[in-house]
């Protein structure tokens, strides 16, 4: 679909569920409406150098995908995929009746004021939130596909892709000190990652490299009875299939961006009780490596949205946020340079 035919579907469309309720929220990739009972994921024709869904026939099989690797972490949030049928230039998600044009993946509505950032703004994440947490993530790592085969050095690549926003941000008041910071943040990982080569490749033999989550940040997850992750990454196995420390490190960092130290060395703690994945200094020190990695690829994912932002207000916090994730990286990579 195209952004006039969910403008179309939005506004006069036709829904499985008689609601009053309707509102579209959309994302680089997909664009999402939310209802009285259930939520509607729909991905958009794009492709991408990480990423493809331009065709009909890929973005159904990423939907059906997307339904199969979350059930591993949710219980009955994911419930199908459903085709969005075009009759008459009038649309309507579900049912026989037209054209296929394109599909949603069909999710149980949950509560959103029980998602874990909004929780942690308002300070109500206990320490028994995170135990379960940590918990449920290490149970998970434990039974999840052990990856045997995988380039471990990629990393470095990923990480020295900064590189390619320094223009853009050396042009924003102010814009030297990213320079500064990117250049040395560049220069301190490749050294660190040469010297732990032997590191890396060990962890991938001892079986610490899993079909994980992907992209396990608090956003993801909402913290009910039983925490449940959701929104795992289907479009890249590459992304998913990762060290369980790189993953940890993505919640741990996230934690620590919203000023939550503590709660992310207890997270930290509990998971290592739970599943021992992390028995030495060196190992600590890749831990950190990982949490300045996620730090970087949300100063990068920030400064992309500045570029695209529509107006100055959402230029400026995406600018914001860029430079608060990379001086976050930059606190991590001073303690493994010393």
């Amino acid at each position: 679909m195209i952004k006039e035919q969910i403008n179309s579907l939005l506004l006069e469309g036709d829904f499985p569920e008689v609601s009053t309720e309707r509102e579209l929220i959309e994302t680089h990739i997909s664009w999402v409406f939310i209802c009285h009972r259930f939520v509607y994921k729909i991905k958009k024709p794009i492709k991408y150098s990480f990423l493809d869904f331009s065709t009909l026939e890929k973005r159904k099989k990423y939907c059906k995908r997307e339904i199969e690797l979350n059930k591993r972490l949710t219980n009955g949030i994911y419930l199908d995929v459903v085709p969005i049928n075009k009759l008459n230039d009038h649309y309507k998600i579900g049912g026989k009746v037209g054209t296929a044009i394109d599909y949603a993946v069909r999710m149980l509505k949950m509560d959103r004021t029980k998602q874990m950032d909004q929780l942690l703004v308002q300070k109500k994440v206990t320490k028994s939130d995170i135990q379960n947490l940590a918990k449920k993530i290490a149970l998970f790592h434990e039974s999840t596909t052990i990856i045997h085969q995988k380039d471990v050095l990629d990393i470095q690549e990923k990480f020295n892709d900064l590189e390619a926003e320094k223009k853009y941000l050396a042009a924003q008041s102010g814009g030297g000190k990213y320079l500064t910071i990117i250049d040395n943040a560049i220069k301190i990982s490749n050294t660190f990652l040469e010297k732990n080569k032997e590191l890396l490749i060990g962890r991938l033999r001892a079986g610490f490299f899993r079909d994980c989550h992907g992209d396990l940040h608090s956003r993801n997850i909402f913290l009910l009875p039983s925490p449940q992750p959701f929104d795992c990454i289907e479009f890249n196995d590459d992304y998913r299939q990762i060290d369980v420390l790189n993953e940890v490190a993505f919640l741990c960092m996230d934690l620590d961006a919203f000023g939550k130290k503590v709660l992310s060395e207890l997270f930290l703690e509990y998971y290592n009780q739970f599943f021992s994945s992390m028995k030495s200094s060196k190992e600590h020190h890749l831990f950190v490596f990982y949490k300045a990695y996620r730090a970087n690829v949300r100063a990068k994912v920030n400064s992309l949205r500045a570029k695209s932002a529509v107006n100055e207000k959402e230029r400026t916090k995406a600018l914001s946020e860029v430079d608060k994730y990379l001086r976050l990286m930059e606190s991590y990579l001073k303690t493994l340079s010393l």
